[in-house]
């Protein structure tokens, strides 16, 4: 088939690469504008991805285009656009409306616009196939994301859409018992209700913990026997400084705001919100709590900004009430992130009480703490004498659990975790 990729989401680079190596010819406009993009190729933070597309672009599979380049015998369009890209996704739909496209065409709406945001698009162009594909890419694991995924769902309207969709995916999902279509609204709700599921789970475990805290119980030990229950699991039952990222959260947001304007209420979801925030701020409590209410020109370290491990993304991290928290008490912050810092600098400029770190251990020069922020890989097996030597006093705050409380306690460090004794 031929495939018109629309968007530069981390999707659409994943269904660019995919679609591609299957054999079809894929047309990626992945820029905003209407100009020839053939020189301005996506980079992504995962390598994978990146090294896959290039090859497809080399073999001559993946072609980048400009929208007004498309070829009119396109099969199918896939708009691959973020949550707040809704009007970019109308524009390009007027614009291909100029075009002499035959149709219909399948068109799959893989961006989550809300409830009815697929019905909204197909009001632009109703003589096509219209299908709703949700993103269910992770970042840091974007790939298997998709290739180990169980079951696929899609949400669908027509016989003839459901055809051409299992055509398309036939390679990637080769099974019927693969597919779980429904009706296109059923699958936008599924799509955010699976959101709001997995940030309840963290938002529960999140508050077992300050409970396990006060109780003398190690969460670690709550979380392994929780996880061990096949009817729970042990995904997103990580305790920690809070959820971010701008799909989740967006989704989290728009499920929340349909609730409510249906006229119905969840008390669950709010809560579940409430929590995360307090959440975000947990560390800051424990420094706070630590040095009695005094942090006027105390240097505190941070390790991690981005939301999660294995991305640029500081959307809605716990980065930013904790910083926000730290320069009104008047302390200083060093951070380092090995991939976070320019968008660190793009949102707080340059500030006498931030100071970006190339290196993980200049950042702890002098440090009154050293706070855990994002699980990346490199902070899991410090080096411990040489953060007794740097820092001025040596207390670790470990928002991700990612430490042995006893083994770092008895390297001569003071220890707080996230519900952990």
């Amino acid at each position: 088939m031929k495939v018109a990729i629309l968007g530069a989401t981390l999707n659409a680079g994943v269904m660019a690469t995919l679609l591609s190596e299957y054999g079809n010819q894929v047309y990626w406009c992945s820029h905003q504008n209407n100009e020839s993009s053939t020189s301005k190729h996506i980079q992504y933070l995962d390598e994978e991805v990146n090294f896959r597309l290039d090859k497809q672009y080399k073999l001559g599979q993946l072609l980048y285009s400009s929208l007004a380049d498309l070829p009119s015998n396109v099969d199918v369009y896939f708009f691959c656009y973020s949550p707040t890209e809704s009007e970019l996704a109308d524009q390009t739909l007027k614009v291909l409306a100029l075009k002499p496209i035959v149709h219909p065409k399948l068109m799959i709406n893989a961006a989550t616009f809300g409830l009815n945001g697929t019905e909204k698009l197909k009001a632009i162009s109703p003589k096509d196939h219209w299908v709703y594909l949700p993103d269910v890419i992770q970042e840091g694991n974007a790939i298997n994301s998709i290739l180990h995924l169980k079951h696929i769902i899609v949400g669908v309207g027509e016989e003839q859409a459901k055809t051409l969709v299992e055509e398309l995916l036939r390679p990637i999902f080769s099974t019927p018992n693969q597919y779980l279509f429904m009706p296109i609204l059923d699958a936008e709700f599924t799509k955010l209700s699976i959101s709001g599921m997995l940030a309840t789970r963290i938002s529960y475990i999140n508050d077992l913990a300050m409970v396990a805290e006060k109780l003398g119980i190690d969460i670690a030990n709550v979380k392994q026997g929780m996880g061990a229950d096949t009817r729970i699991g042990s995904s997103y039952l990580s305790p920690g400084a809070g959820f971010g990222g701008e799909n989740f959260s967006h989704d989290i947001l728009t499920l929340s705001s349909e609730v409510s304007k249906s006229g119905a209420k969840s008390r669950l979801l709010q809560q579940v919100l409430d929590i995360n925030e307090q959440q975000k701020e947990i560390l800051f409590r424990k420094l706070w709590n630590y040095y009695h209410s005094d942090l006027s020109n105390k240097v505190v370290a941070i390790w991690g900004a981005a939301f999660k491990e294995n991305t640029s993304s500081i959307h809605n991290s716990p980065i930013h009430a904790m910083l926000d928290a730290l320069w009104a008490q008047g302390a200083k912050v060093k951070l380092h992130d090995p991939q976070a810092l320019k968008e660190i600098y793009k949102q707080y400029g340059h500030r006498a009480d931030l100071v970006l770190c190339s290196d993980a251990y200049d950042a702890v020069q002098d440090a009154d703490a050293l706070c855990v922020i994002t699980a990346w890989k490199q902070y899991f097996s410090p080096d411990y004498k040489k953060l007794q030597q740097f820092m001025r006093h040596p207390l670790i705050l470990d928002g991700r659990n990612i430490y042995d409380p006893q083994y770092v306690k008895a390297q001569g460090f003071a220890y707080e975790g996230v519900g952990r004794v």
